[in-house]
């Protein structure tokens, strides 16, 4: 309870076109110039290589949405404002999770603007996930920007690179690959197996889950408002 207390004191601080010659050149060229901008549009929205590759990872993730966080373990420093999350921190903001080995909450002005994770980080989203072996997340932007190596999976499917920018805005992320060979992103993708029965399989998962309930230790647990309220344990 009191390190719960610490962090909230810590958060709390304070056209249209005319066209009526009847000469037909300038119907020819607004076709030139829409072909010109389907083909911009393209290029824009399917980048690849080096220049990274888009993905919607997030669906339709509510970015405004409260961040919980727990940990085994926090430290919070009142000199430098930054609270510190150690130990299978956790952090759930709708349907999103991100996981690693530590977390560091700065906070500007009494608002949490940036949560920084390294050791094993992991983001689950529902259209995937992401493991890097950094993370950072920028609550003003809305973005969250994994380094390292980087796997981006999806089921059976498969991506990798360097870095990797979640925008949460837009729900898409892109994937680079500066430091790989070719600096190319890396992709494999299986196809859909044919039906098969799937009894046998029910039958193992039934078996996994008996028994694999245990106690877990008591954890630190806290809510970040993204709008920089404090938390109700402050009040």
């Amino acid at each position: 309870m009191k390190i719960a207390i610490a962090l909230s004191v810590l958060l709390a601080c304070p056209v249209s076109a005319l066209a009526q010659t009847p000469s037909a050149p300038p119907a020819k060229n607004n076709a030139a110039k829409s072909d010109s901008a389907k083909a911009a549009k393209t290029e824009k929205t399917a980048k690849t290589g080096s220049n990274g590759s888009g993905v919607n990872l997030l669906g339709s993730h509510n970015s405004n949405a409260p961040i919980n966080v727990s940990s085994d373990n926090f430290v919070g420093d009142l000199a430098t404002k930054v609270g510190t999350y150690i130990g299978n921190v956790l952090v759930i903001q709708g349907d999103m999770r991100m996981r690693a080995d530590t977390m560091k909450v700065n906070v500007n002005q009494g608002k949490p603007t940036r949560i920084e994770a390294s050791g094993k980080v992991v983001v689950t989203a529902p259209n995937g996930t992401a493991t890097g072996d950094n993370g950072v997340y920028e609550l003003g932007p809305r973005t969250i920007t994994m380094t390292g190596h980087v796997v981006l999976t999806k089921e059976k499917d498969v991506m990798r690179g360097t870095r990797l920018v979640m925008d949460m805005n837009t729900n898409l992320a892109h994937l680079y690959a500066q430091g790989m060979p070719g600096n190319r992103v890396q992709g494999l993708f299986i196809p859909p197996p044919q039906q098969q029965n799937s009894g046998t399989g029910a039958a193992k998962g039934k078996g996994k889950k008996a028994g694999s309930s245990q106690d877990k230790p008591a954890r630190v647990q806290e809510t970040i408002d993204t709008d920089g309220s404090a938390p109700p344990a402050a009040q």
